[in-house]
C-alpha cells in the first residue's frame, strides 16, 4: 500500500512541472495567440487543472514578493529578476520548439524511474534510497523552504524569515541554472 501511494505521489510530482507551465493560450499557425482548446475532445479536466495551478502559482509569487518587501527589501530587484527569468525559462521550455527536448527528458526520466522501481522491488535499494535517487539527490528543497518560510512569517520571526528568503532565492537561482542547462542540451 505504501509503495502504491509513493508511486502515485511521485507520478503527481512529475506531472506538476508540465501543469505549472501549461499556457492558457496556444500559438496558432500564424503566431497569434488563440484561446486554449481545452474544452474540445474531453480536454476540460486538463484545462481546469492548469488554470487552477496557474492561479495558485501567481498567488504564491505575490505572497513571496510581499514577504520580500517586508523582510528583505534590499533584495527586491534580485527577486524580481529571478522570478521573471524563471517564467521566461518555463515558457521557453514549454514552447513548441522544445517539444522534442521535453519528450526526450520525459523518456529518460521514466526509464530512470522504471529502473529505480525494479531495483527497489528486487530489494537492491531501500525506500529512502529510492526516494533520494528519484529526486536526483535533492529533497524538494524549495517546497520545504517555502513551507518553513510561511511558518516563520506566521510566528513573526523576522530573522528566520529573512534567512529563509535568502535560501529560497539561491534555490530559485539554481533551478533557473538547471533549466538553462536543459534548454541548451
Amino acid at each position: 500500500m505504501k509503495i502504491k501511494m509513493l508511486l502515485l505521489a511521485m507520478g503527481l510530482l512529475f506531472s506538476l512541472p508540465g501543469l505549472a507551465s501549461a499556457n492558457h493560450l496556444e500559438q496558432s499557425d500564424h503566431g497569434e495567440k488563440a484561446p486554449c482548446d481545452c474544452h474540445d475532445e474531453g480536454k476540460h479536466h486538463h484545462h481546469m487543472m492548469h488554470k487552477d495551478w496557474q492561479a495558485h502559482m501567481a498567488e504564491k509569487e505575490q505572497k513571496l514578493l510581499a514577504w520580500v518587501d517586508q523582510y528583505t527589501p534590499n533584495k527586491k530587484a534580485e527577486w524580481t529578476k529571478v522570478l521573471e527569468e524563471k517564467k521566461a525559462l518555463r515558457n521557453k521550455w514549454m514552447s513548441p520548439e522544445n517539444a522534442s527536448k521535453r519528450e526526450q527528458w520525459k523518456k529518460e526520466r521514466m526509464a530512470k524511474m522504471e529502473e529505480l522501481k525494479k531495483q527497489f522491488d528486487q530489494g537492491k535499494i531501500t525506500k529512502e534510497e529510492y526516494i533520494q535517487k528519484a529526486h536526483d539527490g535533492k529533497v524538494m528543497g524549495h517546497w520545504k523552504t517555502f513551507h518553513e518560510l510561511r511558518l516563520a512569517v506566521e510566528k513573526k520571526d523576522n530573522q528566520q524569515a529573512a534567512n529563509l528568503l535568502n535560501q529560497l532565492l539561491e534555490q530559485y537561482k539554481q533551478h533557473n541554472q538547471k533549466m538553462n542547462e536543459m534548454l541548451t542540451k
